[in-house]
């Protein structure tokens, strides 16, 4: 790689100039959003999704349709760069963020993928790894000082494989100074217990060294994170015990403030009963389009979080109202999401509802309109009542939020049923909406979302949530501007 090419790209930060950010596999763009917030021009992203492709192109370029087009990875990066205009592949970009899925990396194993960075056209023999020999080339091609991966705590431990080690390996043989870690959002502001895997790499001219920002909040973390965290770092003490890059993450601590809870994210969002939407007809059957306005209740108290959600720069909350606040048609199940008690999953939900069958057959008897167990009448009632599934089998396939605690982690799963984020109001009595979602997510409330609900559910539920991303692409700008570092990498360097 040319050296000048990176000491031009730290001059002109250094001066005062913006990183330019490029994202693949960007999704809508929550890892593009945090680091536009934190001083960084986003030029371009990547995504193969149409509705997440067009949400990203609508949020960052909403005025050149060319940023709204999906597009697959194998997409070469001298013609992505003239198709949009970015100038010379090597000179346009600083930052490359993002994180091929994980399946591009499991079990092809290190000596794999050093065939695979070494041999262009080896991934053709692999399949599996061809995400990640493309996601090489983009960094191979466009040179960035930093790199930015994101991933699910699992890649630490994929069947043995400690993929973030591998690569680290890889991307320091071209180059860079590597160090990966695991972050919880709700330690820095987020609303939503999510544990993630964050790898930064710097080219070996900007710094000798990696660091990963400071918590801004606490909490105590409920059982299972904990053991969660265990098992990805496990791996830790097997293959990598002598050296690895793994750095433990910077400690939260009672001293900072509490972690946001599920209500001051969303509690001064507009009311919405579901029993009574369902009642007057409102509520139907249907794709969830984005057409209807719900206006804002003024009365609702707006915690400060809710504040920087409605006032984020450049993504306004709407004056007259929210067109994404929609919720699922689930008919069978609005009694039943009011007597849930908050923290309660599958098991007590199917009691619950198994109760409130018992309590319909016995009305039943007392009217002399008795049911013979087994009649089609009988399971036809208990059908309309009670869930199908296995109390056994799906223990956390639902789950009513806590008032005073952040949400449980958002996942991709959203776009099928929700179930896994009930609202805690009982009086609501309904699964979260998608700008609810939103708002756990950290995403603010001028965000546009492309498509109908199901489609905005998978994206809010894949992305990294912005309030994360702006602290990191912060730290990644602390180093790429530090004067000081360098001067200790050229001393180091003997130069």
């Amino acid at each position: 790689m040319n050296s000048e090419v990176f000491s031009r790209k730290l001059k002109r930060l250094r001066a005062g100039g913006a990183a330019r950010v490029l994202d693949l596999f960007s999704g809508c763009g929550g890892l593009s959003l945090g680091l536009q917030a934190a001083g960084c021009s986003i030029r371009a992203a990547v995504e193969i999704d149409r509705d997440a492709a067009r949400s990203h192109g609508a949020n960052f370029h909403p005025c050149d349709p060319r940023h709204a087009k999906a597009r697959n990875i194998t997409t070469p990066p001298e013609d992505f760069a003239a198709e949009l205009g970015l100038g010379p592949v090597a000179e346009a970009i600083d930052i490359i963020v993002g994180g091929p899925p994980c399946q591009a990396f499991a079990r092809v194993g290190r000596p794999k993928l050093r065939e695979i960075d070494e041999h262009p056209q080896a991934f053709r023999n692999d399949p599996r790894a061809r995400l990640y020999q493309e996601y090489l080339h983009y960094v191979g091609a466009y040179q960035p000082l930093a790199v930015l991966i994101e991933n699910v705590p699992d890649v630490l431990n994929h069947g043995g494989q400690n993929i973030a080690q591998e690569i680290c390996e890889v991307l320091e043989r071209k180059g860079y100074v590597c160090g990966y870690t695991l972050l919880n959002a709700a330690f820095f502001g987020v609303p939503q217990m999510r544990e993630r895997m964050f790898l930064i790499g710097y080219r070996r001219e900007v710094t000798n060294a990696v660091t990963f920002p400071e918590p801004s909040h606490w909490m105590n973390l409920p059982p299972g994170y904990e053991g969660s965290r265990a098992v990805a770092l496990k791996v830790l003490n097997g293959l990598f015990q002598v050296s690895h890059n793994y750095t433990d993450p910077p400690a939260s601590h009672d001293g900072l403030s509490a972690a946001v809870t599920a209500s001051e994210a969303i509690g001064d969002l507009p009311p919405i009963d579901a029993r009574r939407l369902l009642k007057e007809g409102i509520l139907r059957r249907g794709a969830r389009r984005f057409d209807n306005i719900i206006a804002w209740d003024r009365r609702r108290r707006v915690s400060s979080y809710a504040h920087i959600m409605r006032t984020w720069p450049g993504f306004l909350a709407p004056e007259e109202g929210l067109r994404d606040h929609v919720i699922r048609y689930l008919p069978r199940d609005y009694p039943l999401f009011a007597r849930l008690n908050p923290g309660d999953q599958y098991p007590e939900a199917w009691q619950r509802a198994t109760d409130m069958f018992e309590e319909r057959l016995e009305k039943l008897r007392r009217k002399g309109q008795p049911l013979q167990k087994g009649s089609a009448a009988y399971e036809e009632l208990r059908d309309s009542i009670v869930p199908p599934y296995d109390a056994t089998k799906f223990p956390n396939k639902w789950r009513k939020m806590w008032v005073d605690q952040p949400a449980r982690t958002l996942m991709a799963h959203l776009g099928k049923d929700s179930y896994s984020h009930i609202h805690y109001d009982s009086n609501q009595a309904r699964t979260i909406s998608v700008r609810e979602a939103a708002r756990l997510q950290s995403f603010p409330d001028g965000f546009l979302f492309s498509g109908t609900m199901n489609p905005a559910f998978r994206q809010i539920g894949n992305a990294v949530p912005p309030l994360l991303a702006k602290v990191l692409g912060r730290e990644i700008l602390k180093a790429l501007k530090s004067k000081e570092r360098a001067e200790n990498v050229r001393r180091r360097a003997g130069t």
